[in-house]
């Protein structure tokens, strides 16, 4: 079988740039690449892992961000570096980049698409909903997921975005996006992929809510500050809920009990970032005064994700490749219930790499504490 029409990925847990971008050439490195995406530890000399992709994939279209946690085919990795190469024999693609996210408008996320839009169709023989899809990288810190995301879905019309936040190793002081051959901050990188081979978006959580509420009653949404709820110090009253006081909140006793907002009659994760000293919470999603919201507790979480692949097959055939943007929320919640190497070996089996992310994309909405993002499947099940 020829590497040519195989999308190929690779690892690397080296601690010097260098050497990582040199593992991950070595394991990913083919002949006419469409495209190389990678995910890489914030602890990185960022300046070093650009001269070395560009020096490496000299000539190739690479974009990749910062992580809390990378995912790839030896399982989960900190302070590492891993990555995934595109053959142009099975797939197109085209990059843009969206820069000074803080002044964000509308109009430029549909100039953008319809841009890039524009350009895969100048590569790609045929562009459509069924061979389509859109991947989004964002800084995670820059509070503007949900506009960028919502604005660039409404472009794309049909064609389905998916995506995760950029991550600093739950640092929470800089995050990055990598494109066209340098790291940036305040910014968001779209990819469009164009491809033959079958493939599905996906998104799974595994919650079940409890039936107390808690309105939000005086809130920061430009901040994704909630200072009360049900009248009472958000952290106090949030820290009542799960039972527990608020010195104690930290982010695994937010990973174990998130709060969500139903939607539509879809419960949508809103996940807490940190409890502030004073009192108030901060998210990692938009949040607002008049929020209904409810405490969650996970139910089996590893059940939840062999199910959900499990679905993937049945739909597409056997997995070639997974690309999984993974909340940080639920990596700690993996880590708490000791189910590493468990989960670890279901994203090997399904050939998954990706990211803990600070936030994930679906269809134009930001949502926490999920697993989202598309399944690609083999050529031989596309021609049957």
């Amino acid at each position: 079988m020829g590497s040519s029409r195989q999308i190929r990925t690779a690892q690397s847990c080296a601690r010097e740039a260098q050497q990582a971008v040199m593992e991950l050439y070595a394991g990913i490195a083919q002949d006419e690449m469409a495209l190389v995406v990678f995910f890489c530890s914030s602890r990185y000399d960022r300046d070093v892992l650009a001269t070395e992709m560009n020096r490496q994939f000299a000539g190739v279209q690479v974009v990749g961000c910062t992580t809390a946690g990378e995912i790839g085919p030896l399982g989960y990795c900190e302070d590492g570096l891993v990555g995934v190469s595109f053959p142009a024999a099975t797939c197109a693609a085209v990059s843009g980049r969206l820069d000074r996210l803080q002044q964000f408008e509308i109009k430029q996320g549909l100039n953008l698409a319809q841009q890039m839009l524009g350009e895969l169709e100048s590569v790609a023989p045929v562009v459509n909903t069924d061979n389509t899809f859109a991947f989004l990288l964002i800084d995670g810190l820059s509070k503007r997921e949900e506009p960028v995301a919502h604005a660039l879905q409404n472009a794309l019309g049909d064609i389905s975005l998916f995506g995760g936040s950029a991550g600093d190793d739950l640092r929470l002081e800089h995050t990055w996006v990598f494109h066209d051959g340098a790291f940036h901050s305040d910014s968001a990188v779209l990819l469009l992929i164009s491809t033959e081979l079958p493939f599905r978006i996906f998104k799974t959580q595994h919650f079940v809510s409890e039936s107390e509420r808690l309105v939000v009653t005086a809130a920061d949404a430009s901040r994704r500050l909630v200072k009360e709820i049900n009248c009472l110090p958000a952290a106090d009253e949030y820290a009542r809920i799960v039972g527990t006081t608020a010195g104690s909140l930290d982010p695994s006793r937010f990973a174990a009990r998130p709060v969500v907002v139903a939607i539509d009659g879809t419960d949508y994760v809103r996940s807490i970032q940190k409890a502030n000293a004073d009192g108030s919470l901060t998210f990692y999603c938009a949040i607002e005064e008049g929020l209904v919201l409810r405490v969650v507790r996970g139910v089996d979480l590893l059940g939840n994700l062999q199910e959900t692949f499990d679905t993937l097959r049945s739909e597409i055939g056997p997995l070639q490749f997974v690309f999984a943007c993974d909340c940080i929320l639920r990596s700690l919640e993996v880590r708490q219930a000791g189910l590493q190497k468990e989960v670890a070996q279901i994203f090997r089996d399904n050939h998954a790499i990706g990211f803990s992310t600070y936030g994930e994309q679906f269809h134009g909405v930001h949502v926490n504490q999920t697993l989202s993002g598309i399944a690609i499947g083999n050529m031989e099940t596309s021609d049957a």
